[in-house]
């Protein structure tokens, strides 16, 4: 059983087509890396799949269970259940500036009514990422680099089973780059499912298990790191791959 299957996914706003029939599956431990040119649909396919954007056709089934089947969206509570299984990382952080680190990992377990543990798991999980001393800090006062560790240690508060990556890196200067990176590949390491939309070409060919390459709404091609970027078979991909491989 496939852990997220994707069949037929669209998605139009007005007239531009973002989302053509894209179709795929991820199964437990992969990592996978999204990657095409900006513009590509790749976020807001990423984003359809925890409900932040509503498709206008295809399923999506996480666990095997649909939430839009058709184009057709279930009842609140099974949309709920199913997104509730992925956690989500922002490009921009999106951190809640007037909360601590603490604060800001352990306001949604809270709002959950998740009482036990909290704080113990806040303290693994800073320990984690390398940030165990800014617990008592505020947004401002971290690197971007650091704002993005404490995001990431922030979406594994609710126990996901899935972690998605929206460019989680395109926001930070190149040496900041490298310790979240770092944070992702150990997370990789320690088998979580993962599907990452980046522009960090080393990450997705040295960490994911698989890549999908996509553009003008479209998956144009999809294997493993070695197939894509060893030997990719459309011209689309080639050019792609000729302007973003130094």
């Amino acid at each position: 059983m496939s852990l997220i299957e994707v069949q037929n996914l669209k998605k139009s706003f007005g007239d531009n087509e973002v989302l053509k029939n894209i179709t795929f599956n991820v199964e437990k431990n992969d990592v996978i890396a999204i990657i095409g040119p900006s513009g590509s649909g790749k976020s807001t396919m990423l984003r359809s799949l925890i409900h932040l954007e509503e498709i206008n056709g295809g399923t999506i089934k996480i666990a095997d269970e649909a939430f839009v089947e058709d184009g057709v969206y279930k009842r609140p509570e099974i949309i709920k259940k199913a997104t509730s299984k992925m956690g989500m990382v922002f490009q921009q952080f999106n951190l809640f500036p007037h909360l601590t680190v603490k604060d800001n990992l352990e306001l949604a377990p809270k709002m959950a009514g998740k009482k036990t543990t909290i704080s113990a798991m806040t303290a693994d999980l800073l320990q984690k990422v390398g940030l165990l001393n800014k617990e008592k800090a505020y947004p401002k006062s971290l690197s971007g680099g650091q704002q993005q560790r404490v995001a990431i240690a922030r979406a594994l508060m609710m126990n996901p089973e899935i972690l998605l990556f929206d460019e989680p890196t395109s926001a930070l200067d190149p040496e900041l780059t490298g310790e979240v990176l770092k944070v992702m590949k150990d997370l990789a390491e320690e088998h979580m499912t993962m599907i990452v939309v980046t522009h960090e070409m080393g990450f997705a060919r040295g960490v994911a298990n698989k890549v999908v390459f996509m553009d003008g709404g479209e998956i144009v091609e999809a294997g493993t790191p070695d197939e894509l970027f060893g030997n990719p078979q459309h011209e689309r991909t080639k050019a792609f791959l000729a302007k973003n491989l130094k």
